[in-house]
């Protein structure tokens, strides 16, 4: 019996070990390495995106740590300037140094309004904190799995959305096929780039993107670049 026991073991261990095989297998990320030949690749695809990349060159390697401060980072930026976000960011990191779950909950609501936090990020940011210290959840996890899972298991707590969780997949972890349909500057981008209707619909916009799948990050970040490049913007992070 005790044999039985410990030869099930190692079975289950080794159907373990293949199922996340697999699941690494199946996710495909951007690197360094592949980063511009993807971007050419989905530009191929596409006039608009081949006339970005011609005239302003592959955009910069947008990338961010799987860490808290990322996702930190990518609350502050809801619905305010990327400026004001980075403000306070910076004000943040300046206070505590490494921003770690510990570090934020050991900050009182006051010392989070001294970095600029508004009174709903104090309890968005201070929510994620907590589930990170309980082990509710774990960015390291996050990098093995697939992009549904890590967004149902995000999208639980309380001022995390579609859009952070589509921004923290592409920065983060590097996913390669992500769409943020609610970044207000991917769509006017879209709109300028195409020459659409300033009331152009949802889903017209995810119909246009649907060719560019299985890289619609590279497609995303070639019109921001655009966005960008169009409005002198000079991004501080």
């Amino acid at each position: 019996p005790g044999g039985s026991f410990l030869l099930v073991a190692r079975c289950l261990k080794r159907a373990t070990f293949l199922k996340v095989l697999l699941l690494l297998l199946m996710i495909e990320r951007f690197t360094r390495e592949n980063y511009q030949a993807l971007c050419a690749q989905v530009a191929k695809r596409d006039t608009e995106l081949k006339g970005i990349l011609k005239q302003y060159g592959p955009p910069p390697f947008w990338v961010r740590p799987n860490r808290l401060e990322t996702l930190v980072l990518t609350i502050l930026e809801q619905q305010v300037s990327l400026a004001s976000a980075y403000a306070a960011y910076k004000r943040l990191k300046e206070r505590v140094g490494n921003i770690a779950p510990e570090a934020i909950l050991a900050l009182s609501d006051e010392d989070l309004r001294g970095c600029y936090f508004s009174r709903q990020k104090i309890g968005y940011v201070r929510g994620l904190a907590m589930a990170l210290s309980e082990g509710r959840i774990s960015l390291k996890r996050y990098h093995y799995l697939p992009d549904e899972e890590v967004r149902g298991g995000l999208k639980q707590l309380k001022g995390i959305g579609d859009w952070t969780v589509d921004i923290y997949l592409l920065h983060a972890l590097r996913r390669t096929d992500i769409f943020p349909l609610g970044d207000l500057a991917l769509v006017n981008s879209i709109r300028e780039v195409k020459g659409l209707a300033p009331a152009v619909t949802k889903e017209e916009v995810l119909a246009l993107a649907e060719p560019w799948r299985p890289y619609r990050s590279m497609a995303t970040l070639l019109l921001w670049h655009s966005y960008i490049q169009r409005r002198g913007i000079r991004l501080e992070h």
